[in-house]
């Protein structure tokens, strides 16, 4: 197929780039490289030193002789947008090109309205560039468990049967998201419905949870292609942050009572599934939902489980509750359901023991590069 990736400078898109490569596709990556500039200018830079996506390409070049194209520029200028289709009709486009950080989004007034501008700009310009240029092209969009929020039923995966005064219809699944940047990737999922089920787009919405790892087997090939790990309190997800404070010796930073459940799942399956995404588009007027998690824990689970693998290999891992920066429940129900994306033939990476350790040992060969003052929360949005 031909593949355009938007944002495929970031966590997920340089490994989603190299995996859809390796599998024989013709793939053209595009950034504007926000995601390093704003790492730069909140002071959360990436752990592992990463070249740029021009070199990136060229290293994995010369290691695979499998060849990559990007582009760099600004997706939120719709004429650039328009470019892109006109030298590249993709059969499918993965958008992965919204700024991604919860606390981010809370930091202050700049920070809130580019995280609103450019998320939901670069979708509506997305969606306008697929109806003149490439209508059958199928959507594949990374959207977030965190739409959901942590309600007191079961979250069905996208949508809800809802019987009302004798009748019946179904509806989008509730959503009542806990931060700006998730109610950004909630509105996301109403535009897409609207202009699905009005101009017959194909679209595959993946509600993803937090993805842990450094690992897969493109990036195993040399460190240069290592994807953007990132540590911090504003970009790094929970079980990153925690793997480097076990190796530093820092902590680790349970916020409030640890009760708060998600669903995690591993870099390498999120790769396994946006590819089943791919190979089975939703159809014209259909917006497909997929729940994108593999296992559940709460914070308290995943803090024991570092700090047990942490101390078998000799890291002396400790664990500090301290107030909590967030706005969230701290004890609540959470029972998502994600047999979707299972019945396609997903096979999960689970969290064991032995991965746990694989990751510590990955942490300490970059122990040196460490910042400890990017790891205590900055952003406080719980007062």
């Amino acid at each position: 197929m031909r593949i355009l990736i938007l944002g495929a400078d970031g966590y997920l898109g340089w490994p989603t780039m190299m995996h859809f490569a390796s599998k024989g596709h013709e793939v053209l990556g595009v950034d504007d490289y926000s995601r390093r500039l704003i790492a730069m200018q909140s002071s959360s830079e990436a752990l592992m030193p990463n070249p740029n996506l021009e070199e990136r390409i060229k290293v994995f070049k010369e290691i695979t002789g499998h060849n990559l194209e990007c582009r760099i520029g600004d997706l939120k200028d719709f004429r650039f947008f328009e470019s892109l289709f006109s030298e590249f009709t993709p059969d499918v486009v993965i958008h992965y090109a919204e700024q991604p950080s919860a606390p981010y989004s809370l930091r202050g007034y700049d920070e809130a309205h580019y995280t609103l501008t450019n998320n939901l700009e670069v979708t509506h310009n997305l969606v306008w560039a697929i109806m003149n240029h490439a209508p059958d092209c199928h959507i594949v969009k990374l959207g977030t468990m965190g739409e959901y929020g942590t309600p007191n039923i079961d979250i069905e995966e996208g949508w809800l049967d809802i019987e009302h005064k004798g009748r019946k219809q179904k509806f989008l699944y509730p959503r009542q998201a806990g931060s700006l940047y998730h109610t950004t990737k909630v509105l996301d999922t109403d535009l897409l419905w609207f202009y699905t089920r009005t101009f017959k787009l194909k679209v595959t919405d993946l509600m993803q949870g937090p993805v842990y790892g450094v690992s897969t087997p493109e990036t195993d090939l040399d460190d240069r292609l290592l994807p953007n790990f990132h540590y911090d309190d504003i970009f790094g997800t929970l079980v990153n942050r925690f793997l480097v404070q076990a190796v530093a010796g820092v902590p680790l930073t349970v916020y409030g009572k640890g009760g708060q459940i998600r669903g995690y799942l591993n870099l390498n399956d999120t790769l396994q599934c946006v590819e089943l995404a791919c190979m089975n588009p939703a159809g014209a007027g259909e917006l497909k939902i997929y729940n994108q998690l593999t296992e559940t824990f709460s914070v308290n689970e995943l803090a024991a489980i570092i700090k047990r693998v942490g101390d078998s290999i000799g890291l002396n891992v400790e664990i500090k509750p301290i107030p909590n920066p967030r706005k969230e429940p701290e004890d609540h129900y959470y029972n998502p359901k994600n047999t979707g994306l299972l019945d396609l033939g997903l096979k999960p990476h689970y969290l064991t023991d032995d991965l746990t350790a694989s990751m510590l040992e990955k942490v300490i060969q970059f122990k040196d590069l460490i910042d400890e003052s990017k790891i205590m929360p900055r952003v406080i949005w719980n007062k």
